[in-house]
C-alpha cells in the first residue's frame, strides 16, 4: 500500500468505517469483551524529508485525574504503540498511538497493528475509567 486512500480501501473493508475525510478514516473495532468495542483513528503523516506515515490512535482516557510521571512509566513498558496527550473539546486526553512508515506497511501489519492498537487501549480504557466503554 503506497497511499492512503489504498490504506482508507483496504481498512474499509475489514472494519467498520465511522469517520471518512480525505486523509483522516476512524474505525470501530470490536474488541471481543462482551460488545465491546474501540475507536481507532488513520491518518497520513509527513517527516520533514517528505516520507510518510500511517499514523494511528485510540483515545483511552482522561488524563486529568492521572499522575503524568506515572504515565511516562507506564509508556516505557508499552509494547505496542506509545501514550501521547491530545485535546477533545479543550480537556486533555491520553491517547494510544503508533506511527508506521508507509515502505514498511503491508495488509497484514497494518490489521494486526490496528487490531493490537484497539485491544490495549481499550484494557487501558477499561483501568483507566474504571469499566466505562467511551471510546
Amino acid at each position: 500500500m503506497e497511499t492512503f486512500s489504498e490504506i482508507a480501501e483496504f481498512a474499509r473493508q475489514h472494519f467498520n468505517a465511522v469517520h471518512d475525510e480525505k486523509f483522516v478514516l476512524g474505525l470501530e473495532i470490536p474488541t471481543g469483551r462482551a460488545g465491546r468495542h474501540q475507536s481507532v483513528f488513520l491518518a497520513e503523516i509527513k517527516d520533514d524529508n517528505d516520507r510518510r506515515y500511517l499514523h494511528l490512535e485510540t483515545t483511552v482516557g482522561p488524563l486529568g485525574q492521572h499522575d503524568p510521571l506515572k504515565v511516562l512509566r507506564i509508556n516505557l513498558m508499552l509494547r505496542v504503540g506509545y501514550l501521547a496527550v491530545g485535546d477533545l473539546e479543550s480537556v486533555p486526553f491520553l491517547k494510544l498511538c503508533e506511527n508506521i512508515s508507509y515502505r514498511y506497511l503491508g495488509q497484514e501489519l497494518l490489521l494486526e497493528t490496528v487490531r493490537q492498537l484497539a485491544e490495549l487501549g481499550d484494557e487501558m480504557e477499561q483501568t483507566l475509567t474504571h469499566g466505562g466503554d467511551w471510546f
